[in-house]
């Protein structure tokens, strides 16, 4: 075989490997793993689940409340607590005894109680958890279950062989507020600084809302590549969920 010809065979397996990654991809369907009266969760991609429990509230009523779950090989990181321990033992149990997998972090992504509300669970087995130096200092002011391990500004943690991201890029809906990514499947948790689409402005009691716009502008630079994105409350979806929630906080 003549060496332009084994490249172009070799260019032409490649591309097909590529398109068959890639309807793969695009023909995986959503769906509900688990579910009882206060948590369910749902496979989001092969390897990402979105965890949903609820709060309720004065103004906004039964309010359901988002994590993420991501998984290499037998491993996972988890992003949010659910919004008790109640929750958070249902979800501790599912992926550890019934999946047969080892949780390698609890990452709460800002000091509210729909984030950290059942950390105390989590630290009950044994799980490290992680949080933005800030989010520490907020959790023991307000006298909420505080993250063991602190940092500044972003950390990568390993699941499996490969990393979890983890990062601040500025105030928005709290002055705490990171979002993690998930470079294996481009799928990025915004937390509550990212609303769903046609979502309204929601709690604003610690939000900067002049600079909330800038920072997400920052999130959607850094991740372009992103596939999937999850809002810390409502329907994840993709990269809109970003361009939204920039014009929803739009300053003129």
């Amino acid at each position: 075989m003549k060496p332009y010809t084994k490249i172009l065979v070799l260019f032409f397996i490649t591309a097909l490997s590529l398109k068959i990654q890639a309807q793969k991809s695009n023909d995986f369907k959503p769906k509900v793993v688990f579910k009882s009266s206060d948590l369910m969760i749902t496979q989001v991609s092969e390897n990402s689940f979105v965890h949903t429990s609820y709060k309720q509230t004065d103004d906004f009523g039964k309010v359901p409340c988002n994590g993420l779950i991501v998984k290499d090989d037998d491993e996972t990181i988890v992003f949010d607590t659910p919004t008790n321990d109640k929750s958070s033992e249902k979800l501790i149990e599912w992926l550890t005894v019934k999946k047969h997998l080892k949780i390698n972090a609890i990452i709460p992504t800002h000091f509210h109680d729909d984030c950290l509300g059942g950390l105390n669970a989590f630290h009950k087995h044994h799980i490290p958890s992680y949080a933005f130096l800030k989010t520490i200092e907020f959790a023991q002011q307000n006298n909420l279950p505080v993250p063991q391990n602190s940092f500044v500004d972003s950390t990568i943690l390993k699941v499996g062989s490969e990393n979890v991201v983890v990062r601040f890029f500025g105030e928005g809906h709290s002055r705490d507020n990171v979002v993690g990514y998930f470079p294996k499947e481009k799928i990025l948790f915004g937390g509550c600084l990212i609303k769903e689409l046609n979502a309204s402005k929601g709690y604003l009691g610690d939000a900067n809302i002049n600079a909330w716009s800038n920072t997400v502008e920052k999130v959607k630079s850094e991740f372009t590549d992103v596939m999937i994105v999850v809002p810390g409350h409502g329907k994840y979806g993709n990269s809109k969920l970003l361009d939204y929630t920039i014009s929803l906080f739009k300053t003129q």
